[in-house]
């Protein structure tokens, strides 16, 4: 079974995000939000820089 682009950058961002959020907030609920802040932040931005450069062949 092949992984695709897509999959792997949600499972990067989601590892990342838990990783951040746990670390840099001291409550439960905030580690929860910032996390969640995060993993939309890096999943989108992945997304919008992937159409961005899309236009921009090498």
């Amino acid at each position: 079974m092949r992984a695709s682009h897509l999959g792997l950058m949600i499972v990067f961002a989601l590892f990342v995000s838990v990783v951040f959020g746990t670390l840099m907030r001291d409550e439960p609920k905030e580690q929860l939000r910032f996390g969640g802040q995060l993993f939309t932040a890096f999943v989108v931005g992945g997304i919008a820089l992937g159409w961005i450069l899309y236009f921009f062949p090498l």
